[in-house]
């Protein structure tokens, strides 16, 4: 699968006071992820992004997994 990144994205993932998960990002990281999702949705059952702050996501934020299941 071909992931793509728009120009200087940002992205961030936490969790607010009641555990909510949060995703924050820049103009260019919600294009990021608004590709990278439709990429997913025209991939098998069982394809998933892995994100993390190794490699795209903002130092401090949680591992995040999206993955198509149906």
């Amino acid at each position: 699968m071909k992931i793509e990144w728009v120009g200087d994205f940002k992205i961030e993932v936490g969790l607010d006071i009641d555990n909510a998960v949060v995703i924050s990002a820049n103009r260019d990281g919600l294009l990021s992820l608004a590709r990278q999702l439709t990429t997913l949705a025209d991939e098998s059952v069982g394809s998933h992004i892995h994100y993390d702050e190794y490699n795209s996501l903002e130092d401090g934020s949680i591992e995040m997994i999206i993955a198509k299941t149906w």
